[in-house]
């Protein structure tokens, strides 16, 4: 009987440990990785292309002109007939050129005197080749060569009716901005003298009558320039 029992715990000893079993020896799984793809953002799109460049055409005015006061100088010691004492008379200068570019230009001037001291007055007109050259920024020298017709009337000096050579020089003065405008020019653009606009000085010499025999009719004038 004693053995009998015995067997019994044995055998329900070993059905306790398989059952224990089952929770000592661990499960075993098997853990799969999924990549997941990372989406990559679409490059920027490329910047819009510069607008095209416009070249603006600039068309430089060589016009311009001027009016200023004069005094002349009637001068009959020239070792012709009519000699006397130097008259000097006062007036009117007026001006009209093109300046072509900072060396050359061309010009038309008329001079008329209304006082005088005791001899006649002065009526003189011209065309002239105008030579000129920069020398800084604001001041512009230029030379007068050209053709003119001179007349005096009234006095007691020799009267003088000449269609002759004339001659002169002067100087200019700009009052205005030389600066460059961003473009192309229609002529070389210096920036110097008296080359861009607006408003100006000027002083010259002109001889009115370059003639053997012929009174020296020489004249001082000064005033104001406008550049178109």
């Amino acid at each position: 009987m004693k053995r009998v029992n015995l067997s019994l715990l044995v055998i329900l000893a070993s059905s306790s440990l398989v059952y224990a079993g089952g929770d000592i020896i661990p499960s075993v799984f098997e853990e799969e990785i999924v990549e997941v793809p990372v989406e990559t953002p679409p490059p920027p799109p490329p910047p819009p292309p510069p607008p095209p460049v416009v070249v603006q055409d600039i068309d430089v005015n060589g016009l311009y002109v001027a009016l200023g006061l004069t005094a002349a100088q009637f001068d009959p010691s020239c070792g012709c007939a009519g000699k006397g004492d130097t008259d000097k008379t006062a007036g009117f200068i007026g001006r009209v050129g093109y300046d072509f570019n900072e060396y050359f230009g061309l010009e038309a001037r008329g001079i008329r005197t209304n006082w005088k001291s005791e001899g006649g007055k002065i009526k003189h007109a011209g065309a002239f080749l105008k030579p000129m050259y920069p020398v800084s920024t604001d001041v512009n020298v230029y030379g007068l060569v050209g053709y003119a017709k001179t007349t005096t009337e009234g006095g007691s000096r020799q009267r003088v009716d000449a269609d002759t050579f004339a001659w002169g020089a002067g100087l200019e003065y700009d009052l205005g901005s030389d600066v460059a405008k961003e473009g192309k020019y229609d002529r070389s653009f210096d920036g110097y003298g008296d080359q861009e606009g607006g408003f100006g000085l000027f002083a010259d010499y002109e001889r009115l009558v370059q003639k053997s025999g012929s009174p020296d009719l020489d004249t001082i004038n000064a005033g104001v320039t406008y550049d178109f």
